[in-house]
């Protein structure tokens, strides 16, 4: 009986741990907010559609990781929504003319800020606005399109 007890102690502590484990790597994998350090700016963007992303969305140029989406917010006068970055100082050479893009990542579909550098001499900085962008692509958008489109032939006319 006593061995028992001490089998059924062990995976006791065992399960516990990975439990432990589990919920510290969905903390960590979803807080990208702590790895932006304290120094960062903020600029904006433009978009007629952001799809889902949201606030807390990684923004990346060439894959890697420089910010943040801080806030999603509707102008009211231009119906866009404007999009609030926040970008960790250490890149603080990103070029004015920089475009962004709302891409999607992996099998889910996770939306995120792409950023792709111009070759503008001059940098962005606090309070600025991207005015290149693109929108994020719909798929329920695109289908649809095809769909309608698809009994018109190249040359008739309605």
């Amino acid at each position: 009986m006593k061995a028992n007890y001490k089998v059924e102690l062990a995976s006791g502590i065992f399960l516990l741990l990975g439990v432990a484990a589990l919920l510290w790597l969905s903390t960590k994998a979803t807080d990208f907010g702590n790895e932006l350090g304290d120094q960062s700016y903020s600029v904006t963007a433009r978009f007629t559609n952001v799809a889902e992303l949201k606030p807390r969305a990684p923004v990346k140029i060439g894959g890697v990781a420089v910010g943040m989406v801080d806030s999603i917010m509707l102008d009211p006068l231009s119906f866009e929504a404007v999009v609030t970055l926040t970008l960790d100082q250490r890149y603080n050479e990103i070029p004015l003319d920089t475009s962004a893009s709302i891409l999607t990542s992996g099998v889910l579909g996770d939306r995120y800020v792409g950023l792709e550098p111009g070759g503008s001499f001059e940098v962005l900085e606090e309070g600025d606005e991207l005015m290149l962008t693109q929108s994020a692509v719909v798929l329920e958008q695109l289908i649809s399109k095809y769909l309608f489109n698809a009994g018109e032939t190249e040359g008739e006319e309605p």
